[in-house]
């Protein structure tokens, strides 16, 4: 139920992460997910594919990751995903860029843009 008074709608990514199906890792500096359902999310947030590839160099010939972009033709936007499969895991570390700035977890990036926020401060 949108009410049009937010200025941002709720875009894919945001529901992944709302129903616990992509997870921040700090220590990683990435997202654990299923690549296909990071896919979704952006199409949802109207990107179309312009290239997906998958890498095989593992000796049991399943894919070791892979990189996929999309563009959205109405805001020109890119989003950039690349993604690292992890052996005897059903979710890969995923990497996600929209035009060239990396989405992270808003918790912890709020603190990278600031790091003297806790510094300096009266008690």
């Amino acid at each position: 139920m949108d009410g049009g008074n937010n200025l941002q709608p709720m875009h894919g990514l945001d529901e992944l992460e709302m129903q616990g199906r992509m997870t921040w890792i700090e220590a990683r500096h990435g997202w654990v997910a299923a690549p296909d359902d990071v896919v979704e999310a952006l199409s949802k947030d109207g990107f179309e594919e312009c290239k997906r590839e998958t890498t095989s160099s593992r000796q049991d010939l399943q894919p070791a990751g892979g990189v996929w972009q999309g563009v959205n033709p109405g805001t020109g936007s890119v989003a950039s995903m690349v993604w690292v499969n992890q052996p005897r895991r059903t979710r890969a570390l995923v990497f996600i860029a929209i035009d060239g700035e990396s989405r992270q977890d808003r918790a912890f990036s709020s603190r990278e843009r600031d790091p003297y926020m806790d510094d300096g401060g009266e008690g």
